[in-house]
């Protein structure tokens, strides 16, 4: 028997009791959190309200206010349960970090007290020598700072033995350089509220103070058995199995999607549910995906910060509670081939202070012609800077992901829908230079719906698509910080705002201004028009029209990723303030070089495994073959066994074969120890380009041999778990 087989038997749930909750969510929802209200309760009301109007107008408290907010938050935290506290932050890996410190401090030998100044709330100094800076910083420089986010509640993080504080913040060098995610995605916040304000006022909304963007991503993963993980040397330090041959019965009946759910996840479910509602964190949907043991949670909508900071809690979560009923969260984009992959789907929209959704078309011809100009920015914004929207989602993992058959291609399109698309074709052919109200009506404007409910097929083939009163992002992969792909979507349309306004301005100049906006919006239609498709995004067809409109189509990661290159896109980021040039090489250089210690890592794994697992098991199994077929041999000469010619014959042939794909995985392994030494020599974009040109195929290529010796070699003398087991755990 395999260790797979014994393994096989070991499975099995995990019993819970079941804890005394609540009744209501809505009675223990937000309570690890030091949210605005719970805050509102613990310090004085001139200093409330110096903290509100430092989030809406950015007038920065007193240090004595400060000093007042951290000993209440001291007090609340160590009220709950917790000795240390820590800044958490978001390093450029697209993981979080933390530092712990105790809240103690010594006042006499043998004596302390539980101490929190405004000081250590507001600025803390990790050792930033061993994250990542692309060059912005020398490996031995080690000082670098976090600085409290006010914008996203502090909370608290519960562990089986103790509690801690964390306060959001974001990452700096000694010289202030971002080294994070979240310092850029707050400056393209600011960036997008002053455009489009500008916007807005143009349309008479003189009282709107601020304006931001908000998201809900949909976050996709899959569950297997930590018995199997655990024998699965891939996943374990990949997340992706680098070999396995496809279940007979994989996803192909769908009969996975919207199932029942099995109640050793659901009761997983359950327990992240409850983790996440104490954390503030407003998951409202789970379910079945597609491929089997593929699961969604999706939250409600929240402004872009706290929603990056809630989906990054949630992933932690996940993996944590997993663990706890013995299975293994996986979040790789592509932890099994040949079945569907794990994306992020980033719904994102603008809103305002005043509760407007910019994306929703409202109900008077005023409100059309101002979700008109918004819409055909967001077009503009799309079509310019596609470049930056396919780099925001570059990475390895997505590279098995992007154009399969799950997946939108690396072409980035929008699709708006019939009903939206007939009336931006009719705006664009009729137009009047004198409109009135009536000819509004005429033009059907009044005719745009409200778009709270769908009014349109979705089309989940389209990396960019209209979906109501938002635009969903598809193309973020399922383990990826999304802080990135959210600064980019704010830029690019802040600048797209800009544009739209100042054309608005200089055509409505002592002129009609509904027919100025509409000759804007049409003229817009009809330049953004190539970015637009309503068809299967999947399709060859779509390759090869994509290709005659001129929209790019990158698979590779380092190809796509030189878009943070170009002069023009630094030209963008740097007028915005979002980034400065230094830190958009520096992201360039990080994450290429993150690109070739993954792909690296990956192609050692492999080597190894097929060296100390994969062929192992195949000379032992071709061993049974031979001694069989001696045996066989050795009888018919000895004593007469009859045998036909035919059955010699077949058991040749099945030892030949045998030896023959073992011959064929070591032949292609020893070529892949050649491509790394050769990749070793080569500067990082060289290296990068080697990898996705000739070592990604070439491990395809092993991956086949591999998996075609797998379903050969017999259950008893192969160890690797096998896909229809880690899929198809009960």
């Amino acid at each position: 028997m395999s260790i797979r087989e014994e393994v096989l038997f070991r499975i099995k749930s995990v019993d819970f009791e079941k804890k005394a909750e609540p009744e209501n969510v809505s009675s223990y929802f937000g309570e690890n959190t030091f949210s605005v209200s719970t805050m509102k309760e613990h310090i004085s009301e001139s200093t409330f309200n110096a903290f509100k109007r430092w989030m809406s107008e950015g007038i920065i408290i007193s240090m004595d206010q400060a000093n007042e907010i951290a000993e209440c938050m001291k007090r609340w935290a160590i009220a709950k349960g917790a000795t240390y506290y820590t800044h958490w932050f978001q390093p450029m890996t697209g993981l979080t970090a933390e530092k712990h410190d105790s809240f103690i401090s010594i006042i006499a030998p043998g004596k302390v007290i539980e101490k929190f100044s405004g000081n250590k709330l507001i600025q803390g100094e990790p050792d930033a020598s061993s994250f990542p800076s692309g060059g912005i910083r020398a490996t031995f420089e080690a000082r670098g700072y976090t600085a409290w986010d006010p914008s996203s509640p502090a909370f608290i993080i519960e562990s089986a033995l103790g509690k801690t504080l964390c306060i959001p913040s974001i990452f700096i060098s000694y010289h202030g350089e971002a080294l994070d995610k979240k310092l850029p995605l707050l400056r393209s916040d600011e960036a997008l509220n002053k455009a489009a304000i500008g916007l807005l006022q143009l349309f008479g909304h003189k009282d709107v103070k601020k304006v931001f963007s908000t998201c809900g991503p949909e976050q996709e993963y899959f569950l297997i058995d930590k018995n199997y993980y655990n024998l699965r040397q891939d996943l374990v330090l990949t997340g992706r199995t680098l070999v396995g041959a496809p279940s007979p019965k994989g996803q192909q009946l769908e009969d996975q999607y919207f199932g029942t759910i099995k109640e050793r996840v659901v009761n997983f479910m359950f327990e992240v549910a409850r983790e996440a509602y104490k954390l503030g964190i407003p998951v409202i949907t789970r379910h079945n995906e597609v491929a089997p043991h593929q699961y969604e949670f999706a939250p409600m909508f929240e402004e872009s910060n706290l929603a990056a900071d809630h989906n990054q809690l949630l992933m932690e979560l996940m993996k944590k509670v997993a663990i706890r009923h013995n299975m293994v969260c996986l979040l790789h984009e592509k932890p099994f081939a040949g079945i569907n992959g794990s994306g992020k789907h980033l719904n994102w929209s603008l809103a305002d202070d005043k509760g407007s959704n910019l994306l929703n078309p409202g109900e008077t011809p005023e409100d059309n012609l101002q979700f008109l100009a918004v819409l055909v920015a967001v077009l503009r914004a799309v079509y310019l800077h596609a470049d930056l929207l396919r780099a925001s989602v570059a990475m390895a993992g997505n590279e098995h992901r992007l154009g399969a058959n799950e997946a939108p291609p690396a072409i980035i399109s929008v699709f708006l829908g019939s009903q939206l698309t007939s009336i931006l074709n009719m705006l664009e052919k009729g137009a009047k230079d004198k409109v009135s109200k009536r000819d509004i009506i005429d033009l059907g404007i009044t005719r745009l719906p409200k778009f709270n409910k769908d009014t349109t097929d979705r089309n989940r083939t389209s990396p960019f698509a209209f979906t109501g009163n938002k635009f969903e992002f598809r193309a973020v992969g399922s383990s990826q910080n999304i802080s990135t792909p959210i600064t980019v979507i704010n830029t690019i349309i802040a600048e797209s705002l800009d544009y739209v306004a100042d054309k608005i301005r200089k055509a409505s100049s002592g002129k009609d201004f509904s027919a100025a906006v509409l000759r804007v919006v049409a003229e817009l239609i009809k330049e953004t028009k190539d970015i637009r498709f309503e068809g299967n995004n999947y399709s060859e067809e779509w390759v090869k029209e994509a290709k005659k409109r001129g929209l790019p189509n990158i698979a590779s990661t380092a190809e796509s990723l030189k878009a943070l290159e170009k002069k023009d896109n630094i030209a963008l980021f740097e007028k915005y303030k979002v980034f400065s040039k230094e830190e958009l090489i520096a992201r360039y250089k990080i994450w290429v070089d993150m690109y070739n210690i993954i792909i690296g890592i990956e192609a050692n794994t492999l080597n190894e495994m097929v060296n100390s697992c994969i062929v192992p098991a195949g000379c032992e199994y071709e061993q049974l073959l031979a001694d069989n077929l001696l045996k066989l041999t050795q009888l018919k000469k000895e004593v007469k066994l009859k045998l036909d010619a035919a059955v010699l014959n077949d058991q040749k042939a099945h030892l030949s074969e045998v030896a023959q794909k073992i011959y064929y995985v070591r032949r292609n392994s020893k070529e892949l120890e050649k491509l790394l030494e050769k990749a070793a020599g080569l500067r990082h974009e060289e290296r990068a380009q080697l990898y996705f040109e000739e070592l990604k195929p070439l491990m395809e290529h092993i991956r086949r041999h591999v998996d075609g010796l797998e379903r050969v070699v017999s259950d008893e003398h192969w160890d690797l778990p096998k896909y229809r087991e880690m899929l198809f755990v009960k």
